[in-house]
């Protein structure tokens, strides 16, 4: 058997050998890829084939069309009229800030709101930066701008060059606080689940150097598949990895400590661990991988790189726990365990402790505890129904950036769409009727023309009433698509309206597609595993159920609690993926467990002898995943501390009550028959005996 030999590699006197080729060989793959810049890029959220992207695209043939309008805001401190010479000032802001950027002298003048408190200047930036240069280049605008200022004014730069600065700026740093960060809470958390001051290091130094060899191999991975990773894609990644191959080496050394307290040999003890937890390691994450892939059929690139780079992420992760820390566990020996080594004197957990004594009470009235727990996950999907979808740009982030603040001190004193017209590309030839058909468009205030590429195409600036990214914008923007295609069926919309229409139908879009995609391959798995039907059945509609009690939950505690203003876009797939895939790992540690102690107990007894056994190792797998996850709020977009607070009281969710209660009670209520059309449990054959779970 595969697992035999495999199990006798990684646990033989000379292992330590494999391991050491291991790390050789993933050093110099750290070597030759040189270094990791993925966390300078910035996440592309619009597919190519949005409409929006187009006209982008497009744009670029006119005169300028390669330049993104930055805005530069000057009002007083003190929130008064702007005085003739505070306008002198910020006019002079003005020029410093053009001089800057290599620009002409001159260009049209600050223009000051009606009521004089504010005044603004277009300042035209390279629309091709992005990442880290942007972040620098808008950083170096907003020095010039402020430079000489006096003090009784405020200049901010905002605008889309400096939204996405300020995204890409969210992540400068990122990947060392978030990897410090996690690294603490692991180590942490491992301490006090093994009570050792020693044998977390083992464990801790193989995920940690899993971590940056799954990080790089997914770069490269993403990157020759034509996809660019990003901050927010490596940053997720890196806490997968790091969860994930936490939850692998629990599982696999709690198995290593039962087994040392019925054999002497600990080499032995290990082999039979590795060979008993193994085929679980590998099918959790089997599930989880591919889930990750089913992202590769969304529309958003983002998300079909988060798929990838974290596939691959979870790959190394899983070889790094089968490969890497068995023979050095194995080389360390049982002092790894001191103060407290394992020992024959220990008693067996499947006969004892407080999950056997909560798992025989379950097995007693099931019906009872699974009619409350059901009622319970009903109550927390209730939150779902006051539960909003879609950030605009400027709620982006959980504190207050400058494009943020200075954005929201012109639409304090400028008309709505002023400062970020919408944008229209449709032929020459029907210029006219594109003119008429924009003015007759409801919540249009003005189309003023934009001049022509050359190539039979002109431009068209256009004017709303709405507020940015809210249901009316949304409105206008389909009203304003559907009147001008209506004379020229290839006319384009584009602007931050437009693309944030584009980007909301790309996350309805993919949610649609992607989440039943999910259950599919973990149903698949599932019916490879476990060679049965019911109860694969019976555990994703569980996974399911439990799924959405957590995004009902998560998401009441982020819009009541945290004062979030609603959930992003993309929250709902991310945090159902994640949900799903990594709640299934502890499925698949427990009923792999209960398959096994079934063929001897019987259905009942079994389930019962498998939560004891496996509930410490899924409660601290669950509490260590949870942690893990909520170290997402370091960063300070709202997007992941929402993934963070969702997935976190999801895990947690699933490991006191799904994993522990729910599917015990459903199996010990359905009985023999969840293995249907395999026969486990000898209460089927015809020296059948009544078991007692006491």
């Amino acid at each position: 058997m595969i697992w035999d030999r495999l199990a006798a590699v990684v646990t033989a006197p000379r292992s330590w050998v494999l391991a050491l080729l291991i790390a050789v060989a993933s050093g110099l793959l750290l070597g030759l890829a040189g270094s990791n810049d993925a966390a300078s890029q910035s996440p592309i959220a619009l597919p190519s084939s949005a409409e929006s992207a187009r006209a982008a695209e497009a744009a670029g043939a006119f005169p300028g069309g390669d330049q993104a309008p930055a805005i530069l805001v000057v009002t007083r401190t003190d929130d008064a009229p702007l005085k003739p010479e505070d306008v002198g000032a910020a006019e002079a802001a003005r020029q410093r800030v053009q001089e800057k950027l290599g620009g002409p002298a001159g260009g049209p003048p600050m223009t000051v709101s009606e009521d004089g408190i504010a005044a603004l200047a277009a300042v035209p930036m390279d629309g091709t930066l992005s990442g880290f240069e942007l972040r620098d280049a808008v950083d170096s605008v907003r020095g010039a701008a402020t430079a000489g200022l006096p003090e009784t004014l405020r200049a901010e730069v905002t605008g889309g060059p400096a939204f996405g600065a300020d995204i890409a700026g969210a992540f400068s740093g990122a990947n060392i606080t978030l990897l410090a960060v996690t690294a603490a809470v692991v180590a942490l958390l491992l301490i006090l689940t093994y009570r050792s001051p020693v044998l977390f290091l083992v464990p801790l130094a193989v995920i940690g150097f899993a971590d940056r060899v799954g990080a790089t191999l997914g770069s490269t991975v993403t990157s020759l598949a034509g996809l660019t990773p990003d901050g927010s894609t490596s940053g997720i990644t890196s806490v997968l990895v790091f969860g994930a191959g936490t939850n692998y080496a629990l599982l696999l050394i709690s198995r290593y400590r039962e087994e040392l307290r019925s054999s002497s040999d600990h080499r032995e003890a290990l082999r039979i661990a590795v060979r008993n937890a193994g085929p679980a390691v590998l099918a959790s994450n089997a599930t989880v991988v591919l889930a990750l892939l089913t992202l590769l059929l969304a529309s958003a690139p983002s998300t079909r790189s988060l798929g990838l780079q974290a596939a691959a992420g979870l790959v190394v992760a899983a070889a790094f726990s089968l490969l890497v820390l068995p023979p050095l566990l194995a080389l360390f020996g049982v002092r790894l365990f001191w103060p407290f080594i394992p020992s024959h004197e220990d008693r067996d957990l499947t006969d004892s402790g407080v999950w056997h004594r909560i798992a025989t009470a379950v097995a007693r009235r099931p019906v009872a505890v699974l009619v409350a727990s059901i009622a319970g996950l009903a109550v927390l999907t209730c939150g779902l129904l006051g539960t909003t979808i879609g950030l605009s740009q400027t709620e982006q982030f959980r504190v207050k950036a400058e494009s943020v603040t200075g954005y929201e001190r012109l639409a304090e004193h400028f008309p709505s769409g002023l400062t970020d017209p919408t944008r229209v590309i449709g032929a020459t030839d029907r210029g006219p009727q594109i003119q008429a058909a924009i003015e007759g468009t409801a919540g249009v205030i003005s189309a003023a023309p934009g001049g022509d590429d050359g190539a039979g195409r002109s431009q068209w600036s256009v004017i709303t009433d709405a507020a940015p990214a809210s249901d009316e914008a949304f409105e206008t923007i389909a009203a304003l698509r559907d009147s001008v295609q209506s004379v020229d069926p290839g006319a384009l919309v584009s602007g931050a309206d437009a693309q944030a229409l584009d980007s909301r139908d790309a996350a309805v879009h993919d949610r649609l597609l992607i989440i039943p995609a999910i259950l599919v391959v973990v149903l698949a798995v599932l019916l490879v595993l476990l060679r049965s039907v019911v109860a694969p059945l019976l555990l994703v509609v569980v996974t399911v159920a439990s799924s959405m009690a957590a995004l009902g939950l998560g998401g009441w505690v982020s819009i009541h609690v945290f004062g979030f203003p609603a959930l992003d876009n993309t929250t709902p797939l991310f945090a159902f993926l994640f949900l799903v895939a990594l709640g299934v790992d502890y499925t698949i540690f427990l009923v792999t467990r209960a398959r096994e102690e079934t063929a001897t107990f019987g259905t009942r007894t079994g389930i019962v002898r498998a939560v004891s056994a496996t509930g410490a190792v899924i409660t601290s797998a669950g509490i260590v995943l949870a942690a893990v996850f909520c170290v997402l709020g370091v960063l300070p977009l709202i997007v992941l501390t929402q993934l963070g607070i969702i997935v976190g009281l999801g895990i947690l969710l699933d490991t006191f009550l799904v994993r522990t209660v729910v599917i015990p009670a459903l199996f010990t209520l359905i009985g023999p028959k969840v293995w249907w059309p395999a026969r486990l449990d000898p209460a089927d054959g015809p020296e059948a005996k009544p078991r007692s779970v006491d």
